[in-house]
């Protein structure tokens, strides 16, 4: 189970003008409108649906400029990293462990602030719908219930001691506590290292990367981060696109 709610992107105008720096030759700006707007005919969308909201729209040559760059390495995509996305997820500790050892394997940018399981595991009580039971058996999501209701038990001896045994109390709730526990985290993160974890998680066997991989397909302009994963002759079908339109 994978929860992703409150994406926020932001940063595609300060990289398109960071790439085009050189040349100062952006095509990108307001969609439609009168002498302001970039107009219908240059918006990389095919086809151009948004309304003059004075929203930021990439034009075809940027768009063309920023896939061209990505083909061409990581140095040339660094402006990937210049787009931020901040967003919420709430997916078990099994999960959570994977996140992290990515994090610490790759060297990736990401900032993130949890529910501390630590410090706020005895303020509420124990229910089912706070784990994952997706994948489990009938026989397991016994067990799982018998667990929780353990785990129940100890919160309710944490709450009411006040002598020494207290501690103790609280330890039998941090070593039982299942992995399949769901966690939230606010994450800051950007386009580049979406980029990574795409490339090495799209076909992983679990079902929340599976969830999450297809939640970075349906970001803005996500193909800023699949290209490196899309298969030989994409690129050359995109050139064609932004070619002809």
């Amino acid at each position: 189970m994978i929860l992703i709610e409150k994406t926020n992107v932001m940063g595609f105008e300060q990289a398109i003008r960071a790439i085009r720096n050189p040349m100062n030759s952006s095509d990108s700006g307001i969609c439609k409108g009168g002498d302001d707007g970039i107009g219908c005919v240059n918006c990389a969308a095919n086809p151009c649906s948004h309304g003059y909201d004075h929203s930021f729209q990439i034009g075809k040559n940027d768009y063309y400029l920023m896939m061209k760059l990505i083909k061409s390495g990581p140095v040339h995509a660094e402006f990937r990293r210049m787009i931020t996305v901040y967003v919420d997820i709430t997916a078990p500790l099994y999960w959570w462990k994977e996140f992290d050892t990515f994090n610490a394997t790759y060297k990736v940018d990401t900032v993130a602030y949890s529910c501390s399981t630590m410090h706020k595991i005895h303020d509420k009580k124990f229910e089912m719908s706070d784990f994952s039971t997706d994948r489990l058996l009938p026989s397991s999501f016994k067990c799982l219930g018998f667990t929780v209701k353990t785990l129940n038990d100890y919160r309710d001896l944490y709450l009411e001691c006040e002598g020494h045994n207290k501690k103790d109390y609280w330890w039998q709730m941090i070593q039982l506590l299942p992995s399949s526990y769901n966690q939230k985290r606010t994450i800051m993160l950007n386009y580049e290292v979406l980029a990574g974890i795409y490339e090495h998680r799209k076909n992983h066997e679990f079902d929340e990367w599976k969830e999450f991989c297809k939640w970075v397909d349906l970001l803005p302009w996500s193909a800023i981060i699949t290209c490196n994963s899309i298969k030989k002759g994409e690129l050359s079908m995109t050139e064609s696109f932004l070619h002809s339109h």
